[in-house]
């Protein structure tokens, strides 16, 4: 649960309590899956995806302004460690969309017409 903390505590906090909610609309179209539920699950794993690119987004440019104003020489060490750690929030917002995604089409499919 490290990558939490790493990835940003106002981004990632968001993004944990959305996987949990794409869990639940999973578990809860299993037991009934209706096209309102289908729906809300392909929603909200796309809000998930562009929200973990927004904190990327966000990261990237305020630590490019940290290099801008800093005086000293900055190593590509730091810079790659920066990059790392801007990308866990955009890495689990996929995993997340890929998984309601994943969901929603398992849904379809076993869903009577």
């Amino acid at each position: 649960m490290n990558f939490i903390i790493e990835g940003g505590i106002y981004f990632m906090t968001p993004l944990v309590l959305l996987f949990f909610t794409v869990i639940g609309l999973l578990i809860k179209g299993f037991k009934n899956n209706t096209k309102k539920n289908i729906s809300l699950l392909k929603s909200i794993s796309l809000f998930v995806f562009v929200f973990g690119v927004l904190g990327f987004t966000i990261g990237l440019s305020e630590a490019l302004e940290a290099i801008a104003l800093s005086n000293n020489d900055i190593s590509a060490g730091i810079v790659a460690a920066g990059f790392k750690i801007g990308l866990i929030a955009p890495t689990f917002g996929t995993i997340i969309f890929l998984l309601g995604r994943l969901g929603a089409i398992v849904l379809l499919w076993k869903q009577k017409e």
